[in-house]
């Protein structure tokens, strides 16, 4: 059996972009590791969630422990890094923070664990951090230096259809007015920017199968995510069209003719 090493940047980050993907290589019997860059220090909790006297940061490991155990991986594993928030805020200055880590220095800190666990399958955002966030850029960064110390080959780019969720939104929305329902999910005009295109794709993986686990690994992030949430409230039918799959390319790779369909990634 192998090891999967998933790289993400916050709290319930893994759930959303990985959790198939780690749901599926567990119940296969591989082991599957999250490493997360930062806490989440600077999310912004649901209202009431918080207990007195307690830090966001603590909230989100204690659910980030609960979404690793839901989907079958070890305990999480933390790099040590500040949340940056979000692009062009004043938290992208500070000192500790991931966005200003040395690229080198944090690579090698993920190396080691890389090393340590005996890594065979290594996931990182794209490029563009999905939609820019700053962590999530430097996840890329980092995770394919990180690769390259620990002679990681098998590293592959987690990321959205953009095609495919324009579409989706867009049913979402024509639903909802359907209904006669306010529609709370993103406007698909915001994913013009979002994930990559269709055509560099290196491959899908129907996660339908476990796509009740990767929702309740969603729920479990209570802090983010609140009960009347779109994650949430969307019908299962159509949370199932929107995260029943889980898109990844290859670093360097574009105009592949799209994504081939695969059970797990290559190497697991």
């Amino acid at each position: 059996m192998s090891t999967l090493v998933c790289f993400h940047a916050h709290p319930d980050d893994e759930a959303i972009g990985t959790g198939g993907l780690m749901a599926k290589a567990a119940s296969a019997g591989h082991r599957v590791v999250l490493v997360c860059a930062t806490k989440g220090e600077v999310g912004e909790p649901q209202p009431g969630v918080l207990s007195d006297g307690e830090e966001l940061w603590q909230r989100r490991m204690v659910e980030l422990a609960e979404s690793c155990a839901i989907l079958g991986a070890d305990e999480p594993r933390y790099l040590g890094y500040e949340d940056s928030g979000m692009v062009d805020e004043e938290t992208n200055n500070n000192p500790a923070c991931f966005w200003q880590a040395d690229v080198d220095e944090a690579a090698e800190r993920m190396a080691s664990i890389l090393r340590e666990v005996d890594a065979d399958v290594l996931t990182v955002y794209d490029a563009h951090g999905l939609y820019g966030h700053p962590d999530h850029i430097q996840v890329h960064r980092v995770g394919l230096r990180a690769a390259e110390l620990a002679a990681i080959e098998n590293v592959y780019l987690s990321t959205v259809n953009r095609d495919a969720a324009i579409a989706s939104f867009a049913e979402v929305a024509e639903l909802a007015a359907a209904n006669g329902e306010a529609d709370d999910a993103p406007d698909a005009a915001d994913f013009e920017e979002f994930g990559m295109l269709e055509k560099d794709l290196a491959y899908t993986i129907d996660v339908s199968d476990v796509v009740a686990t990767k929702r309740k690994a969603i729920a479990v992030h209570r802090s983010q995510v609140g009960e009347d949430s779109f994650f949430l409230k969307m019908p299962e039918e159509i949370f199932i069209k929107m995260f029943g799959s889980e898109d990844y390319a290859l670093p360097g790779q574009t105009d592949t003719g799209g994504p081939v369909a695969v059970e797990l990634l290559p190497g697991l």
